[in-house]
């Protein structure tokens, strides 16, 4: 099997180089934000974005500085969401560790947030290519729009599998574009070269996001958040759209009515859990991810061979058996 640290070694130096390029970037004269930061990158999480911008720079040519500052924008602004999200969401907890919000507060967590937003600006300025730089404004909008949705369509708890996989697209997946994008870019990649790798990482992206929202009808300590959260948070995901949809199931109208309740109990959530697999809805949520990745196989398939996509290959192998 696959693991992270597989992926990871092949590209030590460029993601050490990376990192640092990111501490350097975040460092202020602010002692509270020193500390707030510092407490914040002890955890970096699997940096997968981060890793995807360097293998589309080494496709398209090298993982040169711009490349390198490419991906250290992506991954400020993506923990920049993260963070934001942790104050959306009153999250206790991420990457194992105490959230911001939790540890300070949601005004200091917001601040921190802009921080990290102001030092992806920073990062894609240095790259000197208005194309990563627009990129870069069109994925905070996407982002913003994406987290939105999934809020309104949490309010009705009435979400099919098209309008679930249409958040991600843009909540998740687009993040995951913008990697190769950005990092294509910063190699001084054409556009029409970029188009079919962008299509590669939008699948990659989608199955991401189903894999992560898997997890939440299991317990696992390692994934960093309580069994159910999503639920909590009245987010609907793809196993239970797929239980509720199967209408001639068992206890259909129960469950549906169950799931429409404006706050579930503890109870609650463990009865749609468990209703999710009875009724083969995390069994769907595989067959879905296989489907995308043959899919994506069938496009990187037409692309010259190199190395990278090797790399590429293996993370969409890592995405789908990962197990937090």
């Amino acid at each position: 099997m696959v693991t992270i640290n597989d992926i990871q070694n092949n590209i030590s130096a460029e993601l050490s180089a990376l990192n640092a390029i990111i501490e350097d970037t975040l460092r202020s004269s602010s002692p509270l934000m020193q500390q707030v930061v510092q407490n914040f990158l002890r955890a970096k999480g699997k940096q997968i974005r981060p890793i995807l911008v360097i293998l589309s720079g080494k496709y398209f040519g090298e993982a040169s500085k711009p490349v390198l500052y490419a991906g250290a924008a992506i991954e400020l602004l993506h923990n920049a969401s993260l963070i934001h999200d942790d104050v959306i969401d009153e999250s206790r907890e991420r990457r194992g560790l105490p959230t911001i919000n939790r540890v300070w507060d949601n005004h200091i967590a917001v601040l921190v947030g802009d921080f990290f937003v102001s030092g992806a600006l920073h990062c894609a300025e240095f790259t000197k290519d208005f194309r990563v730089i627009t990129a870069m404004s069109s994925l905070g909008r996407a982002l913003s729009l994406g987290e939105i949705e999934q809020i309104d369509n949490a309010r009705s708890r009435s979400v099919d599998e098209e309008t679930y996989i249409n958040i991600i697209r843009k909540k998740t997946a687009s993040l995951f574009c913008s990697c190769v994008q950005v990092g294509g870019y910063a190699a001084g990649a054409p556009e029409d070269q970029l188009r079919d790798l962008m299509a590669y990482a939008e699948l990659l992206g989608i199955c991401f996001q189903i894999k992560d929202d898997i997890f939440d009808y299991f317990d696992n300590k390692e994934v960093g958040k309580p069994t159910g959260n999503d639920l909590r948070e009245g987010k609907m995901t793809l196993p239970l759209i797929y239980a509720l949809s199967k209408t001639d199931a068992p206890r259909h109208s129960e469950m549906v009515e169950l799931s429409h309740k404006d706050i579930l109990e503890p109870s609650d959530i463990a009865t749609l859990i468990e209703y999710a697999k009875e009724q083969g809805g995390i069994d769907y949520a595989y067959a879905r991810m296989e489907q995308l990745k043959q899919q994506a196989d069938e496009i990187i398939s037409r692309l010259p061979h190199s190395e990278s996509l090797d790399a590429f290959r293996m993370i969409f192998s890592y995405i789908i058996s990962r197990r937090y």
